[in-house]
Protein backbone atom coordinates (compact mmCIF):
# COMPACT_ATOMS: atom_id res chain seq x y z
CA UNK A 1 0.00 0.00 0.00
CA UNK A 2 0.85 3.64 -1.03
CA UNK A 3 1.69 6.04 2.13
CA UNK A 4 0.53 9.62 1.67
CA UNK A 5 3.31 10.86 4.26
CA UNK A 6 2.12 14.09 3.84
CA UNK A 7 -1.51 14.16 4.59
CA UNK A 8 -0.69 11.14 7.25
CA UNK A 9 1.84 14.00 9.07
CA UNK A 10 -1.54 16.80 8.29
CA UNK A 11 -4.00 14.60 10.19
CA UNK A 12 -2.09 12.90 13.06
CA UNK A 13 -0.87 16.35 14.24
CA UNK A 14 -4.13 18.39 12.75
CA UNK A 15 -5.91 16.42 14.96
CA UNK A 16 -3.82 16.41 17.98
CA UNK A 17 -4.17 20.05 18.21
CA UNK A 18 -7.74 19.54 17.99
CA UNK A 19 -7.60 17.43 20.92
CA UNK A 20 -5.42 19.47 23.14
CA UNK A 21 -7.76 22.22 22.35
CA UNK A 22 -10.43 20.49 23.26
CA UNK A 23 -9.41 19.24 26.65
CA UNK A 24 -8.65 23.14 27.52
CA UNK A 25 -11.90 24.36 26.14
CA UNK A 26 -13.79 21.32 28.17
CA UNK A 27 -11.45 21.93 31.04
CA UNK A 28 -12.13 25.96 31.35
CA UNK A 29 -16.11 25.56 30.53
CA UNK A 30 -15.95 23.00 33.48
CA UNK A 31 -14.18 25.26 35.69
CA UNK A 32 -16.06 28.31 34.86
CA UNK A 33 -19.03 26.80 35.00
CA UNK A 34 -17.48 25.31 38.36
CA UNK A 35 -17.50 28.92 40.00
CA UNK A 36 -14.04 29.62 38.62
CA UNK A 37 -13.39 28.70 42.80
CA UNK A 38 -10.51 25.59 42.22
CA UNK A 39 -8.22 27.49 44.67
CA UNK A 40 -10.72 27.90 47.15
CA UNK A 41 -11.30 23.89 46.54
CA UNK A 42 -8.04 23.61 47.62
CA UNK A 43 -7.25 25.59 50.33
CA UNK A 44 -10.42 24.55 52.09
CA UNK A 45 -10.69 20.72 51.32
CA UNK A 46 -6.95 19.71 51.98
CA UNK A 47 -7.21 19.49 55.99
CA UNK A 48 -6.14 16.00 56.18
CA UNK A 49 -4.79 13.40 53.37
CA UNK A 50 -7.77 12.22 52.21
CA UNK A 51 -9.54 15.47 52.07
CA UNK A 52 -6.19 16.57 50.15
CA UNK A 53 -6.80 13.43 47.53
CA UNK A 54 -10.25 14.11 46.90
CA UNK A 55 -9.65 17.68 46.16
CA UNK A 56 -7.14 16.77 44.20
CA UNK A 57 -9.55 14.17 41.89
CA UNK A 58 -12.12 17.03 41.92
CA UNK A 59 -10.34 19.92 40.93
CA UNK A 60 -8.35 17.54 38.08
CA UNK A 61 -11.68 16.46 36.71
CA UNK A 62 -12.79 19.55 36.79
CA UNK A 63 -9.42 21.05 34.90
CA UNK A 64 -9.11 18.52 32.58
CA UNK A 65 -5.11 17.90 33.38
CA UNK A 66 -3.32 16.50 36.35
CA UNK A 67 -0.28 18.42 35.72
CA UNK A 68 -2.91 21.64 35.66
CA UNK A 69 -3.72 20.29 39.51
CA UNK A 70 -0.01 20.04 39.99
CA UNK A 71 1.06 23.02 39.37
CA UNK A 72 -1.88 24.78 40.79
CA UNK A 73 -0.94 23.05 44.35
CA UNK A 74 2.41 23.80 43.83
CA UNK A 75 1.61 27.43 42.88
CA UNK A 76 -0.10 27.42 46.32
CA UNK A 77 2.08 25.94 48.50
CA UNK A 78 4.48 28.61 46.93
CA UNK A 79 2.16 31.42 47.71
CA UNK A 80 1.96 29.78 51.76
CA UNK A 81 -1.55 28.79 51.06
CA UNK A 82 -0.72 25.01 51.48
CA UNK A 83 1.52 23.27 53.31
CA UNK A 84 3.96 20.28 51.41
CA UNK A 85 2.30 18.08 53.25
CA UNK A 86 -0.77 19.20 52.28
CA UNK A 87 -0.27 18.87 48.72
CA UNK A 88 1.50 15.28 48.87
CA UNK A 89 -2.62 14.19 49.25
CA UNK A 90 -3.53 16.88 46.12
CA UNK A 91 -0.95 15.19 43.83
CA UNK A 92 -1.93 11.65 44.59
CA UNK A 93 -5.61 12.66 43.89
CA UNK A 94 -4.24 14.15 40.70
CA UNK A 95 -3.27 11.30 39.26
CA UNK A 96 -6.67 9.39 39.58
CA UNK A 97 -8.51 12.28 38.61
CA UNK A 98 -7.01 12.42 35.53
CA UNK A 99 -8.10 8.62 34.56
CA UNK A 100 -11.60 10.37 33.99
CA UNK A 101 -10.65 11.57 30.46
CA UNK A 102 -9.17 8.03 29.39
CA UNK A 103 -12.67 6.76 30.33
CA UNK A 104 -14.66 9.62 28.54
CA UNK A 105 -12.69 8.45 25.26
CA UNK A 106 -13.16 4.75 26.00
CA UNK A 107 -17.02 5.67 25.80
CA UNK A 108 -16.09 6.33 21.41
CA UNK A 109 -18.64 8.79 20.18
CA UNK A 110 -16.54 9.91 17.43
CA UNK A 111 -19.18 9.77 14.69
CA UNK A 112 -20.97 12.50 17.17
CA UNK A 113 -18.09 14.16 17.64
CA UNK A 114 -19.14 17.31 14.74
CA UNK A 115 -22.78 17.39 15.97
CA UNK A 116 -21.79 18.21 19.66
CA UNK A 117 -18.87 20.55 18.81
CA UNK A 118 -21.76 22.35 16.24
CA UNK A 119 -23.99 22.38 19.43
CA UNK A 120 -21.45 23.46 22.15
CA UNK A 121 -20.31 26.31 19.29
CA UNK A 122 -23.77 27.88 19.04
CA UNK A 123 -24.53 28.13 22.98
CA UNK A 124 -20.91 29.69 22.91
CA UNK A 125 -21.67 32.30 20.44
CA UNK A 126 -25.63 32.69 20.66
CA UNK A 127 -26.69 32.14 24.71
CA UNK A 128 -26.87 35.31 26.28
CA UNK A 129 -26.75 33.80 29.77
CA UNK A 130 -23.26 32.97 30.82
CA UNK A 131 -23.53 30.09 32.44
CA UNK A 132 -25.02 28.58 29.21
CA UNK A 133 -21.94 29.63 27.32
CA UNK A 134 -19.88 27.86 30.02
CA UNK A 135 -21.74 25.18 29.09
CA UNK A 136 -21.28 25.47 25.47
CA UNK A 137 -17.70 26.01 25.76
CA UNK A 138 -17.11 22.42 27.76
CA UNK A 139 -19.37 21.10 25.60
CA UNK A 140 -17.51 22.47 22.24
CA UNK A 141 -14.24 21.11 24.11
CA UNK A 142 -16.19 17.21 24.71
CA UNK A 143 -16.84 17.38 20.69
CA UNK A 144 -12.90 18.61 19.84
CA UNK A 145 -11.74 16.28 21.99
CA UNK A 146 -13.33 13.33 19.96
CA UNK A 147 -13.50 14.85 16.62
CA UNK A 148 -8.80 15.00 16.81
CA UNK A 149 -9.04 11.63 18.00
CA UNK A 150 -11.25 10.90 15.14
CA UNK A 151 -7.99 13.02 12.62
CA UNK A 152 -5.28 11.38 14.64
CA UNK A 153 -6.55 7.60 14.11
CA UNK A 154 -6.95 8.15 10.51
CA UNK A 155 -3.55 9.75 10.32
CA UNK A 156 -2.32 7.04 12.21
CA UNK A 157 -3.74 4.41 10.26
CA UNK A 158 -1.39 3.86 7.40
CA UNK A 159 1.20 3.01 9.95
CA UNK A 160 -0.35 -0.49 9.80
CA UNK A 161 1.53 -0.85 6.66
CA UNK A 162 5.00 0.89 8.04
CA UNK A 163 7.89 -2.43 8.77
CA UNK A 164 9.77 -0.04 11.15
CA UNK A 165 6.39 0.57 13.38
CA UNK A 166 5.69 -2.86 13.09
CA UNK A 167 9.33 -3.75 14.40
CA UNK A 168 9.00 -0.99 17.13
CA UNK A 169 5.83 -2.20 18.47
CA UNK A 170 7.22 -6.29 18.57
CA UNK A 171 10.71 -4.62 20.25
CA UNK A 172 8.34 -2.64 23.00
CA UNK A 173 6.47 -5.73 23.41
CA UNK A 174 10.07 -7.72 23.84
CA UNK A 175 11.53 -4.84 26.09
CA UNK A 176 9.12 -3.08 28.03
CA UNK A 177 12.08 -0.39 29.51
CA UNK A 178 11.86 0.78 25.50
CA UNK A 179 7.63 1.47 25.90
CA UNK A 180 8.18 3.45 29.34
CA UNK A 181 11.43 5.66 27.93
CA UNK A 182 8.34 6.51 24.48
CA UNK A 183 5.59 7.05 27.23
CA UNK A 184 7.67 9.95 29.01
CA UNK A 185 9.36 11.46 25.91
CA UNK A 186 6.43 11.49 24.13
CA UNK A 187 4.28 12.93 27.14
CA UNK A 188 6.78 15.78 28.41
CA UNK A 189 6.93 16.81 24.40
CA UNK A 190 3.04 17.01 24.00
CA UNK A 191 2.94 18.10 27.41
CA UNK A 192 -0.28 16.32 28.01
CA UNK A 193 -0.65 13.00 29.02
CA UNK A 194 -4.34 12.50 27.96
CA UNK A 195 -3.04 13.26 24.40
CA UNK A 196 -0.82 10.17 24.72
CA UNK A 197 -3.24 7.93 26.30
CA UNK A 198 -5.63 9.35 23.64
CA UNK A 199 -3.33 8.07 20.71
CA UNK A 200 -2.79 4.73 22.40
CA UNK A 201 -6.39 4.20 22.72
CA UNK A 202 -6.45 5.02 18.97
CA UNK A 203 -3.19 2.77 18.29
CA UNK A 204 -4.72 -0.53 20.51
CA UNK A 205 -8.61 -0.01 18.65
CA UNK A 206 -6.96 -0.17 15.28
CA UNK A 207 -4.98 -2.90 16.15
CA UNK A 208 -1.59 -1.75 15.43
CA UNK A 209 -0.41 -2.22 19.08
CA UNK A 210 -1.41 -5.26 21.41
CA UNK A 211 -1.76 -4.44 25.44
CA UNK A 212 1.82 -6.01 25.42
CA UNK A 213 3.55 -2.54 24.21
CA UNK A 214 0.94 -0.31 25.02
CA UNK A 215 1.15 -0.66 28.98
CA UNK A 216 4.72 -0.07 29.12
CA UNK A 217 3.96 3.41 27.35
CA UNK A 218 0.96 3.84 29.90
CA UNK A 219 2.99 3.86 32.73
CA UNK A 220 5.68 6.15 31.16
CA UNK A 221 3.31 8.56 30.31
CA UNK A 222 2.84 8.99 34.16
CA UNK A 223 6.25 9.49 34.52
CA UNK A 224 6.58 12.42 31.96
CA UNK A 225 3.44 14.46 32.79
CA UNK A 226 5.57 15.07 36.26
CA UNK A 227 7.99 17.02 33.99
CA UNK A 228 5.79 19.97 34.07
CA UNK A 229 5.53 20.33 37.80
CA UNK A 230 9.34 20.20 37.88
CA UNK A 231 9.67 23.25 35.91
CA UNK A 232 7.01 24.89 37.28
CA UNK A 233 9.15 24.77 41.04
CA UNK A 234 11.61 25.71 39.18
CA UNK A 235 13.12 29.03 41.53
CA UNK A 236 10.35 28.68 43.27
CA UNK A 237 10.10 28.02 47.38
CA UNK A 238 12.02 24.90 49.09
CA UNK A 239 8.08 23.80 49.74
CA UNK A 240 7.42 23.90 46.00
CA UNK A 241 10.30 22.14 45.15
CA UNK A 242 9.21 19.52 47.37
CA UNK A 243 6.14 19.01 46.38
CA UNK A 244 7.29 18.69 42.33
CA UNK A 245 9.95 16.13 43.82
CA UNK A 246 6.93 14.01 45.27
CA UNK A 247 5.31 14.11 42.56
CA UNK A 248 8.19 12.77 40.54
CA UNK A 249 9.25 10.33 43.16
CA UNK A 250 5.37 9.15 43.72
CA UNK A 251 4.46 8.67 39.49
CA UNK A 252 8.06 7.21 39.47
CA UNK A 253 8.27 4.37 41.90
CA UNK A 254 4.69 3.27 40.88
CA UNK A 255 5.48 3.09 37.36
CA UNK A 256 9.11 0.86 38.31
CA UNK A 257 6.45 -1.28 41.01
CA UNK A 258 3.73 -2.03 37.89
CA UNK A 259 7.01 -2.51 35.46
CA UNK A 260 7.81 -5.50 37.69
CA UNK A 261 4.67 -6.93 37.83
CA UNK A 262 3.66 -6.43 34.06
CA UNK A 263 2.96 -9.52 33.07
CA UNK A 264 0.47 -10.60 35.93
CA UNK A 265 -0.78 -7.02 35.12
CA UNK A 266 -1.37 -7.36 31.80
CA UNK A 267 -3.57 -10.79 32.28
CA UNK A 268 -5.36 -8.86 35.05
CA UNK A 269 -6.27 -6.27 32.65
CA UNK A 270 -7.64 -8.91 29.64
CA UNK A 271 -9.40 -10.58 32.20
CA UNK A 272 -11.18 -7.40 33.23
CA UNK A 273 -11.47 -7.08 29.27
CA UNK A 274 -13.71 -10.35 28.94
CA UNK A 275 -15.67 -10.19 31.73
CA UNK A 276 -16.83 -6.40 31.12
CA UNK A 277 -16.91 -7.38 27.47
CA UNK A 278 -14.51 -3.70 27.01
CA UNK A 279 -13.52 -2.36 23.69
CA UNK A 280 -9.70 -2.15 23.35
CA UNK A 281 -10.46 1.92 24.48
CA UNK A 282 -12.24 0.84 27.55
CA UNK A 283 -9.21 -1.77 28.38
CA UNK A 284 -6.72 1.01 28.10
CA UNK A 285 -9.04 3.47 30.19
CA UNK A 286 -9.22 0.70 33.09
CA UNK A 287 -5.17 -0.12 32.69
CA UNK A 288 -4.88 3.62 33.58
CA UNK A 289 -7.39 3.65 36.26
CA UNK A 290 -6.93 0.84 38.10
CA UNK A 291 -3.15 1.49 38.18
CA UNK A 292 -3.44 4.70 39.43
CA UNK A 293 -5.78 3.97 42.15
CA UNK A 294 -3.95 0.65 43.09
CA UNK A 295 -0.63 3.66 43.20
CA UNK A 296 -2.63 5.85 45.26
CA UNK A 297 -3.78 2.92 48.06
CA UNK A 298 -0.07 1.74 47.76
CA UNK A 299 1.20 5.24 48.69
CA UNK A 300 -1.11 6.61 51.08
CA UNK A 301 -0.12 5.13 54.21
CA UNK A 302 3.17 6.09 53.91
CA UNK A 303 2.56 10.23 53.29
CA UNK A 304 4.30 11.17 56.14
CA UNK A 305 7.59 8.76 55.39
CA UNK A 306 7.43 10.31 51.93
CA UNK A 307 7.61 13.52 53.26
CA UNK A 308 10.63 12.83 55.26
CA UNK A 309 12.57 11.23 52.28
CA UNK A 310 11.66 14.44 50.17
CA UNK A 311 12.90 16.63 52.94
CA UNK A 312 16.40 14.86 52.81
CA UNK A 313 16.28 15.17 49.02
CA UNK A 314 15.65 18.80 49.34
CA UNK A 315 17.17 20.06 52.65
CA UNK A 316 16.68 23.66 54.28
CA UNK A 317 14.01 25.37 56.34
CA UNK A 318 11.15 26.88 54.29
CA UNK A 319 9.59 29.89 55.62
CA UNK A 320 5.56 29.77 55.12
CA UNK A 321 3.55 32.42 56.21
CA UNK A 322 0.86 30.54 58.42
CA UNK A 323 -2.11 32.66 56.91
CA UNK A 324 -4.72 31.47 58.96
CA UNK A 325 -6.34 32.93 62.13
CA UNK A 326 -4.41 31.54 65.10
CA UNK A 327 -6.79 33.61 67.80
CA UNK A 328 -10.04 33.88 66.14
CA UNK A 329 -12.77 30.89 68.00
CA UNK A 330 -15.98 32.29 67.11
CA UNK A 331 -17.38 30.49 70.16
CA UNK A 332 -16.69 33.75 72.50
CA UNK A 333 -18.58 35.88 69.76
CA UNK A 334 -21.71 35.25 71.58
CA UNK A 335 -20.35 33.80 75.32
CA UNK A 336 -17.57 36.88 76.02
CA UNK A 337 -17.56 39.53 73.62
CA UNK A 338 -14.82 41.12 75.11
CA UNK A 339 -12.75 37.97 75.13
CA UNK A 340 -13.59 37.94 71.24
CA UNK A 341 -11.92 41.29 70.80
CA UNK A 342 -9.47 40.66 72.54
CA UNK A 343 -8.51 37.93 70.65
CA UNK A 344 -9.24 39.82 66.72
CA UNK A 345 -6.60 42.17 68.55
CA UNK A 346 -3.76 40.10 68.68
CA UNK A 347 -4.88 38.30 65.22
CA UNK A 348 -4.22 41.85 63.96
CA UNK A 349 -1.22 42.86 65.76
CA UNK A 350 0.46 39.41 64.08
CA UNK A 351 -1.24 40.73 61.26
CA UNK A 352 0.94 44.16 61.38
CA UNK A 353 4.30 41.81 62.25
CA UNK A 354 3.74 40.35 58.88
CA UNK A 355 2.76 43.51 57.46
CA UNK A 356 6.27 45.45 58.86
CA UNK A 357 7.93 41.61 58.33
CA UNK A 358 7.10 42.47 54.45
CA UNK A 359 8.13 45.58 54.11
CA UNK A 360 11.28 44.17 55.36
CA UNK A 361 11.75 42.05 52.45
CA UNK A 362 11.07 44.44 50.03
CA UNK A 363 13.97 46.74 51.08
CA UNK A 364 16.18 43.53 51.15
CA UNK A 365 14.83 42.77 47.93
CA UNK A 366 15.74 46.72 46.35
CA UNK A 367 19.38 46.11 47.51
CA UNK A 368 20.03 42.39 46.71
CA UNK A 369 17.87 41.77 43.84
CA UNK A 370 17.35 37.92 45.47
CA UNK A 371 13.98 36.39 44.11
CA UNK A 372 13.93 35.03 47.51
CA UNK A 373 13.15 38.67 49.25
CA UNK A 374 10.38 39.14 46.38
CA UNK A 375 8.63 35.53 46.81
CA UNK A 376 8.56 36.09 50.37
CA UNK A 377 7.37 39.70 50.23
CA UNK A 378 4.75 38.38 47.77
CA UNK A 379 3.68 35.45 50.03
CA UNK A 380 3.20 37.82 52.84
CA UNK A 381 1.09 40.04 50.56
CA UNK A 382 -1.34 37.10 49.71
CA UNK A 383 -1.42 36.06 53.82
CA UNK A 384 -2.48 39.94 54.51
CA UNK A 385 -5.14 39.36 52.14
CA UNK A 386 -6.84 35.84 53.56
CA UNK A 387 -6.06 37.70 57.31
CA UNK A 388 -7.67 40.79 56.52
CA UNK A 389 -11.09 38.62 54.98
CA UNK A 390 -11.15 36.30 57.97
CA UNK A 391 -10.33 38.95 60.95
CA UNK A 392 -12.96 41.19 58.90
CA UNK A 393 -15.71 38.73 59.06
CA UNK A 394 -15.05 37.81 62.72
CA UNK A 395 -15.44 41.16 63.59
CA UNK A 396 -18.59 41.56 61.22
CA UNK A 397 -20.22 39.00 63.31
CA UNK A 398 -18.97 40.41 67.17
CA UNK A 399 -20.92 43.64 65.54
CA UNK A 400 -24.19 42.06 66.81
CA UNK A 401 -22.87 40.68 70.09
CA UNK A 402 -23.49 43.49 73.18
CA UNK A 403 -20.46 45.65 73.72
CA UNK A 404 -19.86 47.93 75.92
CA UNK A 405 -19.07 51.60 74.90
CA UNK A 406 -15.32 51.20 75.42
CA UNK A 407 -15.60 47.90 73.72
CA UNK A 408 -17.55 49.07 70.88
CA UNK A 409 -15.29 51.71 70.30
CA UNK A 410 -12.31 49.68 69.93
CA UNK A 411 -14.06 47.37 67.87
CA UNK A 412 -14.56 50.74 65.39
CA UNK A 413 -10.70 51.09 65.58
CA UNK A 414 -10.07 47.34 64.95
CA UNK A 415 -12.33 47.23 61.60
CA UNK A 416 -10.21 50.56 60.47
CA UNK A 417 -7.12 49.09 61.33
CA UNK A 418 -7.07 45.23 59.60
CA UNK A 419 -7.92 47.51 56.37
CA UNK A 420 -5.03 49.85 56.69
CA UNK A 421 -2.26 47.15 57.30
CA UNK A 422 -3.76 44.98 54.24
CA UNK A 423 -3.37 48.62 51.75
CA UNK A 424 0.14 48.00 53.54
CA UNK A 425 0.35 44.90 51.89
CA UNK A 426 -0.85 46.51 48.48
CA UNK A 427 1.65 48.87 48.35
CA UNK A 428 5.09 46.88 49.24
CA UNK A 429 3.87 44.47 46.68
CA UNK A 430 3.45 47.46 44.10
CA UNK A 431 7.41 47.97 45.36
CA UNK A 432 8.10 44.45 44.51
CA UNK A 433 6.73 44.69 41.13
CA UNK A 434 8.32 48.10 40.39
CA UNK A 435 11.85 46.44 41.52
CA UNK A 436 11.13 43.94 39.28
CA UNK A 437 10.31 46.01 36.15
CA UNK A 438 13.86 47.80 37.34
CA UNK A 439 15.82 44.02 37.12
CA UNK A 440 13.79 43.14 33.75
CA UNK A 441 14.35 46.07 31.78
CA UNK A 442 17.90 46.60 33.53
CA UNK A 443 17.31 50.05 35.04
CA UNK A 444 20.06 51.33 37.30
CA UNK A 445 19.30 53.36 39.85
CA UNK A 446 22.31 56.04 41.07
CA UNK A 447 23.42 54.89 44.63
CA UNK A 448 22.31 58.73 45.67
CA UNK A 449 18.92 57.62 45.01
CA UNK A 450 19.44 54.14 46.43
CA UNK A 451 20.32 55.47 49.68
CA UNK A 452 17.23 57.78 49.61
CA UNK A 453 15.24 55.33 49.44
CA UNK A 454 16.85 53.11 52.06
CA UNK A 455 16.33 55.77 54.57
CA UNK A 456 12.63 56.64 53.31
CA UNK A 457 12.22 52.59 53.97
CA UNK A 458 13.75 52.82 57.41
CA UNK A 459 11.22 55.59 58.36
CA UNK A 460 8.56 53.28 57.32
CA UNK A 461 9.89 50.68 59.07
CA UNK A 462 9.87 52.50 61.73
CA UNK A 463 6.20 54.21 61.53
CA UNK A 464 4.88 50.76 60.64
CA UNK A 465 6.36 48.78 63.74
CA UNK A 466 5.28 51.78 65.91
CA UNK A 467 2.08 52.26 64.74
CA UNK A 468 1.51 47.94 65.34
CA UNK A 469 2.80 48.57 68.99
CA UNK A 470 0.26 51.88 69.63
CA UNK A 471 -2.80 49.32 68.55
CA UNK A 472 -1.25 47.07 70.88
CA UNK A 473 -1.03 48.38 74.09
CA UNK A 474 -3.91 51.21 72.63
CA UNK A 475 -0.97 53.72 73.51
CA UNK A 476 -2.03 57.33 73.04
CA UNK A 477 2.06 58.21 73.22
CA UNK A 478 3.06 55.92 70.57
CA UNK A 479 0.38 56.87 68.39
CA UNK A 480 1.41 60.55 68.86
CA UNK A 481 5.11 59.49 67.54
CA UNK A 482 3.47 57.55 64.98
CA UNK A 483 2.16 61.23 63.36
CA UNK A 484 5.67 62.63 64.30
CA UNK A 485 7.13 60.05 62.06
CA UNK A 486 4.53 60.14 59.13
CA UNK A 487 5.29 64.49 59.38
CA UNK A 488 8.95 63.61 59.04
CA UNK A 489 7.94 61.23 55.97
CA UNK A 490 6.28 63.80 54.07
CA UNK A 491 8.84 66.05 54.50
CA UNK A 492 11.62 63.25 53.78
CA UNK A 493 9.45 62.43 50.31
CA UNK A 494 9.35 66.04 49.39
CA UNK A 495 13.21 66.58 49.70
CA UNK A 496 13.89 63.60 48.15
CA UNK A 497 12.08 64.36 45.28
CA UNK A 498 13.46 67.82 45.05
CA UNK A 499 16.83 65.86 44.68
CA UNK A 500 15.58 63.82 41.91
CA UNK A 501 14.75 66.40 39.77
CA UNK A 502 18.44 67.46 40.52
CA UNK A 503 19.29 64.72 39.75
CA UNK A 504 17.39 64.73 36.71
CA UNK A 505 18.65 67.94 35.70
CA UNK A 506 22.64 66.94 35.82
CA UNK A 507 22.25 63.42 33.70
CA UNK A 508 22.57 61.41 36.92
CA UNK A 509 19.55 59.38 36.67
CA UNK A 510 17.43 58.11 33.50
CA UNK A 511 13.94 59.23 32.88
CA UNK A 512 13.13 55.26 33.36
CA UNK A 513 14.53 54.96 36.86
CA UNK A 514 13.34 58.44 37.77
CA UNK A 515 9.59 56.86 37.36
CA UNK A 516 10.60 53.76 39.51
CA UNK A 517 12.26 55.92 41.88
CA UNK A 518 9.45 58.27 42.22
CA UNK A 519 7.10 55.91 42.30
CA UNK A 520 8.79 53.54 45.37
CA UNK A 521 8.72 56.87 47.24
CA UNK A 522 5.18 57.56 46.28
CA UNK A 523 4.38 53.78 47.96
CA UNK A 524 6.08 53.69 51.01
CA UNK A 525 5.02 57.81 51.38
CA UNK A 526 1.49 56.10 51.19
CA UNK A 527 2.54 53.25 53.76
CA UNK A 528 3.02 56.27 55.81
CA UNK A 529 -0.61 57.57 55.59
CA UNK A 530 -1.75 53.98 56.70
CA UNK A 531 0.06 53.76 59.55
CA UNK A 532 -1.23 57.18 60.59
CA UNK A 533 -4.64 55.98 60.32
CA UNK A 534 -3.94 53.42 62.74
CA UNK A 535 -2.70 55.77 65.16
CA UNK A 536 -5.60 57.91 64.57
CA UNK A 537 -7.67 55.21 65.54
CA UNK A 538 -6.13 54.93 68.69
CA UNK A 539 -6.14 58.01 69.54
CA UNK A 540 -9.96 58.29 68.11
CA UNK A 541 -9.67 61.48 66.42
CA UNK A 542 -8.33 62.43 62.84
CA UNK A 543 -5.21 64.52 63.35
CA UNK A 544 -5.60 68.27 61.16
CA UNK A 545 -3.30 68.00 57.93
CA UNK A 546 -1.58 71.06 60.04
CA UNK A 547 -0.80 68.80 62.91
CA UNK A 548 1.50 66.23 60.58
Amino acid sequence: MEINIQQMLFEFFGGLGIFLLGIKYMGEGLQKTAGDRLKDILDKFTSNPLMGVLAGIVVTILLQTSTGTTVLAIGLVNAGFMTFRQSIGVIMGANVGTTVTAFIIGIDIGAYALPIVSVGALLMYFAKNQKLQNYGQATFGFGALFFGLELMGDGLYPLRYVQAFQDLTVEMSEVPILGLVIGMVFTFVVQSSSATIGILQSLVEEGMMGLDAALPVLFGNNVGTTITAVIASIGASIAARRAAVTHVIFNLMGALIIMLFLPFYQVFIEYLTNVFSLSPKMSIAFAHGVFNVANLIIFFPFIALLAKLVQRIVPGEDSVIEFRPTHLDPIFIQQAPGVALEQAKEEIIRMGEYAYKGLEESANFLNSHEQKHADNALQIENALNKLDQQITEYLIALASAPLSDLDSEKHTALIDSVRDIERIGDHFENIVELIEYKIKNKIEISDDARGDLNEMFDKTKNIVQEAIEAISEMDREKALDVVKLENQIDRLEKKFRKKHIIRLNEGACSGQSGIVYVDILSNLERIGDHALNIAEDVLGEKIPETVH
